[in-house]
């Protein structure tokens, strides 16, 4: 069977990459879809369709491996907050260098690779497999980043997560005091509890 660019990226969720091609003909006809319009370059050696790139979820780990999706999507995966994401954000370890395609929205956030070390779990988003923060680490990383995503923002999701039944305080409580941000939780918790 003759591959073309099509049937590459008909396969892989409308991605597709430089190593997933398997001659030099496969590769010319990559580059000719992406002069053409019907690829995009997301970053070098790796290729979309315009409409995989407009679906609630890509494939994260083709365009940034080893990323973990954090703050606003995993809030909205673990339903703790109504804001929509304004982009697909994830977490990279601070030493790393991503270019990405401007076509892509995605905003990294660099972390230290001690908090990439735990909290982080894989879940199915529109039919891909993606690391992302577990709800815990989510509730914690909403306190963390509380002055920039905002306190009301900050606040729903952890009124949102007390709200449910699967909590996990203890592991609430652990993850943060690895980040740093206890102090900050127990003032929540005391006025949410009360």
């Amino acid at each position: 069977m003759v591959h073309t660019e099509e049937t590459y990226t008909t396969e892989r969720n409308g991605f597709i990459t430089t190593g997933d091609i398997s001659t030099r003909t496969g590769y010319l006809q990559v580059l000719k879809a992406a002069k053409r319009g019907d690829l995009i370059r997301v970053r070098h050696g790796v290729y979309a369709r315009p409409q995989a790139l407009f679906n609630t979820m890509i494939d994260i780990e083709r365009i940034v491996p080893g990323g973990v999706v954090c703050l606003y999507n995993a809030w909205a995966f673990y339903q703790l907050s109504t804001t929509v994401p304004p982009h697909i954000c994830v977490a990279i370890e601070t030493d790393r260098k991503v270019v990405l395609s401007k076509k892509v929205d995605i905003k990294l956030y660099y972390w230290k690779k001690e908090n990439l070390d735990f909290g982080i779990v894989e879940q199915a988003v529109s039919g891909f497999e993606v690391r992302m923060t577990d709800i815990e680490r989510s509730v914690c990383d909403a306190i963390k980043y509380r002055n920039k995503v905002g306190i009301d923002v900050c606040a729903e999701v952890v009124r949102n997560y007390l709200q449910r039944r699967d909590r996990d305080i203890s592991k609430l409580m652990e993850y943060s005091q690895r980040l740093r941000t206890s102090a900050t939780l127990k003032k929540y918790l005391e006025i949410a509890l009360v």
